[in-house]
């Protein structure tokens, strides 16, 4: 993969974006009454971001599965190659969670209180009917304007199939739905040019109103975490070695969606700017379109790190031993429930909710993990991109010369 940076200059986007999130720290710290009013601020970059989600996902998808559609063995091949590596992950990201609570043991010392509420009506297991049925949307249009990226996903899929079968007939179509494409990374452009000013907003309102004194009181499970999201780095960064890429070139590439991804908490608002620059970077557009819609919800391996190592805190913390047992029904609970839950509200809860009912524990506790969740959120959803983009890289490089575009790509079309 080529991972120059188009447009490249002294002081690039992601530079600006790092600069604006240190100032919004200072500023949330120093003047908190600034920082609570800068929230509107983010809020609206974050709403101008999931503006652009729905309309890039369902023609991305789409374009893809259709390119790939003419060719069924190169989209089942792609879509066999994607679901095994994000069950790897997975796994690995699961155990390292549960391995990390057995050598530092955040909740000892730590009593249980609970400081927070449980959200009404929190699923504690998984409906496996309702899972697959919800996948397929009554209303395509109700779905899209509900935010609904599964049913949305599975539309476009099918969608692309039928274009597929069309062949020359549906090219008209095609055209249009490029042109839509091409609009959507024009516009990400403009919303990201404001993203250093959205990003130290955030940051102000985080900082000013969450404070400092949770952390300092859970600081030995966030610490855990963040020792488990940066081995997981690691292992990534390995994993582009191997495939005889640059890790850090890498990283520096996608260091926009990564920084964006930090301060907002949420891999939504970074799906557009982060489709753009791996096209960019190389990657071929059917492979993009299709790898990271689908591993935005089904490949979250920082969140199914943080679940497992927060249910082994939660079980410390309850004063129970962690037996062979215990890990092997954690490490199964987690691996089945982080899949089944995708696109649930509140997605890591149920899971957790899941897994303590698993284990046989009550739920009180996630209202404590929920009071100071937002500063986990931060850095296993910047993970979460992350190894997004490495399974992208993967699919790509595991394809090979089959998964070359034979149109013109979108990075030709941006970059031109």
């Amino acid at each position: 993969m080529e991972t120059s940076e188009p447009g490249k200059s002294k002081f690039p986007l992601w530079m600006q974006i790092l600069v604006g999130l240190l100032f919004g720290v200072v500023v949330g710290m120093v003047w908190p009454g600034v920082g609570v009013m800068l929230q509107p601020i983010g809020t609206a970059f974050v709403k101008a971001t999931k503006m652009l989600v729905m309309p890039l996902v369902f023609t991305a998808v789409t374009l893809g599965v259709y390119r790939m559609g003419l060719d069924l063995r190169q989209l089942g091949r792609l879509g066999g190659i994607a679901f095994l590596w994000f069950y790897v992950a997975t796994g690995i990201s699961i155990a390292l969670g549960i391995g990390l609570n057995q050598v530092f043991h955040p909740a000892a010392g730590v009593p249980l209180l609970i400081a927070g509420n449980i959200p009404q009506n929190l699923a504690t297991s998984v409906d496996w009917t309702k899972f697959f049925l919800d996948m397929i949307p009554d209303n395509i249009v109700t779905s899209v304007a509900q935010q609904k990226i599964i049913p949305t996903l599975f539309f476009s899929v099918c969608f692309g199939l039928g274009l597929a079968a069309l062949r020359d007939t549906a090219k008209p179509f095609i055209n249009i739905l490029d042109i839509i494409m091409q609009a959507m990374f024009k516009l990400t452009s403009g919303v990201m040019a404001t993203a250093p000013f959205a990003v130290s907003a955030i940051m102000a309102w985080v900082v000013a109103t969450q404070g400092s004194k949770l952390i300092l009181a859970t600081s030995k499970l966030i610490g855990t975490l963040y020792i488990g999201l940066f081995i997981l780095i690691l292992f990534f960064w390995l994993i582009l070695w191997i495939l005889k890429e640059k890790p850090f070139q890498t990283t520096k590439l996608v260091m926009e969606p990564l920084l964006i991804a930090f301060a907002t908490a949420s891999s939504e608002v970074t799906l557009p700017t982060h489709m753009k620059i791996l096209q960019q970077a190389g990657i071929p557009n059917k492979v993009v379109s299709f790898v990271l819609p689908v591993g935005y919800s089904f490949n979250l391996d920082g969140s199914t790190l943080y679940q497992s190592l927060a249910v082994c805190f939660l079980v410390e913390a309850y004063g129970f031993h962690i037996d062979l047992p215990s890990i092997l029904t954690i490490l199964f609970t987690t691996f089945i429930a982080s899949k089944g839950t995708v696109g649930m509200p509140g997605a890591s809860l149920v899971v957790l909710a899941v897994i303590l009912t698993a284990v046989g524990l009550p739920l009180e506790g996630i209202a404590m993990l929920a009071a100071f969740d937002r500063f986990m959120d931060m850095g296993r959803t910047t993970l979460n991109v992350f190894g997004n983009t490495i399974a992208a890289i993967i699919m790509y490089r595991f394809g090979g010369d089959r998964l070359a575009e034979t149109e013109t790509t979108e990075a030709e079309v941006v970059s031109a």
